[in-house]
């Protein structure tokens, strides 16, 4: 993956600012007198207001505000606290930047594996996590009650966020022109916004990521069980078996990311397998043996046999490795590379059912008849099976193969000086967690007092404003990436949204739940937890089971967007769900 560069911004300045603001928030936050040790600035301020307070006094509720930390600025108002949501969400979208950043130059040091599978996952989602485990940790049991639903908004939120606006501005700034064989051409975008004739592919791998997506629904499921039932029984049970199961999702899932490049070398080596298969069988077609299907569909043996005849050179009544080797040869496979040594074991052991290291007859027409009916299960043909039908097959075989492509073109050559390249990584992850740490639970208190002062539900905030500050960093990364107009780039983008939720769904969920079950709080989140189901489970299943996507999808994915909210609006303050 190329290393995508970030301007910094600087954190001192406004960090000062935020201090010195903070002098302004001890002055409301204070209602007695003012001592021998206050300052003439301060002295000045009350001289001021000395009037209008001892006139009509305000109060002392109104004027009282939590400090974060006893030091950081605090206010009443809508206007100061929408400032603060501001500033704290910035502070946690440098710190998402930071983490980001670090992460793809240890990933481009040390690869894929330990690191790119297990490592990375944790520190993308750490920040959502963070902001999730602080709004229920601090405070009584009734503050965490009322707090905890921002936890569940950014839950909410960030899922929704990156498989609706994100997923469909990929689709738009990645499109190409879709080719005739139904799979987008690498940089060719000449039909404009065409809804039918534009749009993007992906590898397989990417199809099997999203059903990893929809399968880590289910901890949302099983402690939503109860509540489906109308009951309150059982309902602190349900949470642990879902916590439990959330974070047994996570460790699978990092597992599967650290054998995954293991996996798609065999997927890659097991489609290059398919089409020599289907090359040879299109070979058999063109040299005029005859058709090796019959008009019902059967092998036809006869056929089969001629080209038995045909590979044996020395009439020796069986196939050697020397003759399979060069009939391999003698078929132009132009379109892919591969070892033609290792293709020649791989035939020899369809047919060598003996295993006496040569290929008879029946053993031969045997092996021809299970790749005939591969071909058959692979490519459903519509009346006779015509000459047509084994070309289907080849031309099949090719895009399975080309839409396993390794994707090793996208990683940067290697990197000069590495031992300065992980200590800057190493800072930058450290950085990025002390941030996210350090500013969470103002971000969060921030959040909760603007909604008290402008009576917005909590819920909606989180929603819309903080998935902004946690995800806009790999959001920028992502459509940057989706606007190289490749299918390998696609797929990366596409991959890495559809991991982004799983952490989502297993990780920070998981940190929810404990956080529920330490704290025995109360799961009332019907409404938020069907905008998750209803977005994951639609984008799953239509993400799952193709892999191009045509211009027009991304405004099924656009219009989910203010579907959910329009949901738990309905369901929350119409129905009286939650």
């Amino acid at each position: 993956m190329a290393t995508r560069r970030r301007s910094s911004y600087p954190l001192v300045p406004l960090l000062l600012f935020l201090l010195a603001a903070a002098a302004y928030g001890r002055l409301i936050s204070d209602g007695s007198p003012a001592s021998p040790s206050t300052t003439s600035l301060s002295a000045v301020i009350r001289l001021s207001t000395s009037a209008a307070a001892s006139a009509t006094p305000a109060p002392a509720a109104e004027e009282k505000c939590e400090q974060s930390y006893g030091f950081l600025p605090c206010t009443t108002t809508v206007l100061g606290n929408l400032f603060l949501v501001l500033a704290y969400g910035f502070l946690m979208y440098k710190a998402a930047t930071y983490l980001s950043a670090g992460s793809e130059l240890l990933l481009e040091i040390m690869g894929p594996g330990l690191v790119g599978g297990l490592l990375l996952p944790i520190l993308g989602a750490l920040p959502d996590a963070l902001l999730v485990l602080v709004s229920g940790l601090s405070g009584s049991r009734e503050t965490a009650q009322s707090q905890v639903l921002i936890g569940m908004g950014l839950l909410a939120g960030s899922t929704v966020f990156l498989l609706t606006v994100l997923w469909g501005t990929c689709v738009v700034v990645g499109k190409c022109d879709i080719g005739p064989n139904g799979v987008a051409v690498d940089l060719q975008d000449n039909k404009g916004f065409s809804l039918t004739g534009t749009g993007i592919s992906t590898d397989v791998q990417t199809s099997y990521a999203a059903r990893i997506m929809g399968i880590s629904v289910i901890p949302f499921i099983i402690a939503q069980f109860p509540k489906t039932l109308k009951t309150h029984h059982g309902q602190r049970l349900a949470v642990l078996l879902a916590l439990i199961v959330s974070f047994s999702l996570v460790l699978a899932y990092c597992l599967y990311q650290v054998f995954q490049p293991w996996i798609q070398r065999r997927k890659l080596a097991y489609a290059k397998h398919k089409h020599v298969i289907s090359g040879i069988l299109r070979h058999a077609q063109m040299e005029a043996l005859g058709r090796l299907l019959n008009e019902d569909g059967t092998p036809n043996e006869n056929v089969i046999k001629k080209l038995f005849h045909k590979i044996d050179m020395d009439h020796s009544e069986t196939l050697s490795r020397a003759e399979l080797h060069a009939l391999i040869v003698g078929i132009n496979f132009e379109e892919i590379d591969f070892d033609k040594e290792d293709a020649v074991d791989k035939i020899m052991d369809d047919f060598d059912t003996s295993g006496n290291e040569i290929v008879e007859e029946a053993e031969f027409v045997a092996g021809m008849k299970r790749w005939l009916n591969e071909a058959k299960r692979t490519v459903p043909a519509s009346g006779a099976y015509s000459n047509k039908f084994i070309s289907d097959y080849h031309a099949r075989t090719r895009q399975d193969h080309d839409l396993l492509v390794d994707r090793s073109d996208e990683a940067v050559e290697s990197v000069e000086n590495p031992g300065w390249s992980i200590t800057k990584a190493v800072g930058l992850l450290l950085l990025g967690s002390a941030i996210a740490a350090a500013f969470a639970d103002p971000l969060v208190d921030a959040v909760h007092n603007f909604s008290n002062a402008s009576h917005i539900p909590s819920f909606f905030i989180s929603f819309i404003a903080l998935p902004l500050a946690t995800n806009s960093s790999e959001a920028v990364s992502a459509i940057i990436f989706a606007s190289r107009k490749k299918l390998r780039t696609s797929s990366l983008t596409f991959s890495e949204v559809y991991g982004g939720v799983t952490m989502n769904n297993t990780l920070c969920l998981g940190v929810f739940l404990a956080l529920i079950y330490i704290r025995n709080l109360t799961w009332d989140f019907s409404s938020e937890v069907l905008i998750i189901l209803l977005v994951c489970v639609i984008m799953a299943l239509f993400t799952s089971f193709r892999t191009t996507f045509p211009l027009w999808t991304c405004l099924v994915a656009y219009m989910l967007y203010p579907l959910s909210l329009v949901v738990v609006y309905i369901l929350d303050f119409v129905f009286g769900w939650s």
